[in-house]
């Protein structure tokens, strides 16, 4: 025996009809929360500031990021030059 039933209903009659609690402004206060957050928090993700947090880190770091990106690059000359010896 097969039976199918279909509900047409919107997840808040669903919510409803089971007896489960609405939770909407739980919800709403917690995104304003969140996009309170993050609002006060862009100006830390900016490019410029991200940099400057990094190099502050090390004194040495902006010549390793050269290095680094001459490496990638495939400027460097170290690994060729160790190969031909």
């Amino acid at each position: 025996m097969k039976v199918n039933i279909e509900i047409d209903c919107t997840p808040l009659e669903a919510r409803q009809f089971f007896g489960l609690p609405d939770l909407s402004p739980m919800q709403t206060a917690v995104m304003d929360k969140l996009q309170q957050q993050m609002m006060s928090n862009i100006e830390k993700m900016a490019p410029e500031a991200l940099m400057q947090n990094w190099l502050s880190f090390d004194p040495r770091l902006t010549e390793r990021f050269q290095d680094m990106f001459v490496a990638m690059a495939g400027l460097g000359s170290s690994r060729t030059s160790d190969k031909k010896k």
